[in-house]
């Protein structure tokens, strides 16, 4: 167990045909780029449920990645009010499944955009799902490209992890979504939201690490966001580290 820590990042996929006659994977190279730059490394984990075990035992921390897709509303108990949902559902499955093995194991967590709505719906919460037309006044959470330019601010909770991360009150983010949490179980602590009150940060309190950003932190705009990555790394470090018997000896998460 040498090396650097290891981050396993779910894939998005595409059923288009306009690149390519089947299905392929993608993921953009800044999710990689800021693991490796806070000394990670970064592998894409495919979508195959039969191996979520296998990955878990690979990895020492997963980042569960943002796209262009939505959360169904029958996972968090409600049917769906908008007809444009655009939902991947195999997708969504194998996210499901990997983040239940990885908070099982403790594996230090991060989701982005829908994957922070992803740990949001896992531990209870729902979620609103089109902001333009169901909350009013809300800001344009879905801004133009480029991305890697901030759209808004958002207020982080004095005391949170992710607060005392940044060492800062507020961030200007980016914002790439039109879903956002609604309902917030009394468990999870919610360490960020925009001026229009809307949920743009989370954290499990009772995990080693598990933070999810409803913005995309993977652009890295300013050292703030890349503070969240050294410490996704460095849980992982620790993480991986916990793996190893008093003798060295490379052991199994939960195993002596």
């Amino acid at each position: 167990m040498t090396g650097t820590p290891i981050i396993g990042i779910t894939l998005d996929i595409e059923y288009s045909t306009s690149y390519a006659q089947e299905p392929w994977y993608a993921l953009r190279e800044n999710y990689c780029g800021a693991i490796e730059t806070a000394g990670g490394t970064a592998i894409g984990l495919p979508h195959d449920l039969n191996a979520i075990e296998r990955y878990l035992d690979l990895v020492d921390g997963v980042v569960i990645s943002g796209g262009m897709y939505d959360i169904p509303p029958a996972l968090y108990g409600e049917e769906e009010r908008q007809g444009d949902l655009v939902t991947k559902v195999h997708r969504t499955r194998f996210e499901q499944r990997l983040l239940e093995g990885a908070l099982a194991r403790d594996l230090p967590v991060v989701g982005i955009c829908g994957g922070m709505q992803l740990i949001a719906v896992s531990q209870g919460a729902k979620l609103i799902q089109d902001l333009p037309s169901e909350v009013r006044s809300s800001l344009g959470h879905m801004q133009p490209l480029p991305h890697s330019e901030a759209s808004h601010s958002v207020s982080l909770t004095p005391g949170s992890l992710l607060h005392r991360l940044v060492g800062r009150e507020r961030l200007e983010v980016n914002s790439v979504h039109h879903q956002a949490i609604k309902d917030v179980p009394k468990h999870l602590v919610v360490s960020a939201v925009a001026e229009d009150h809307v949920i743009e940060a989370i954290e499990v309190p009772d995990q080693r690490f598990c933070i999810g950003l409803q913005w995309h932190p993977e652009y890295l705009i300013n050292d703030s966001e890349r503070r969240v990555f050294d410490a996704l790394v460095e849980a992982a470090a620790a993480y991986r580290q916990g793996l190893r018997g008093h003798d060295g000896a490379e052991r199994k998460a939960g195993g002596s």
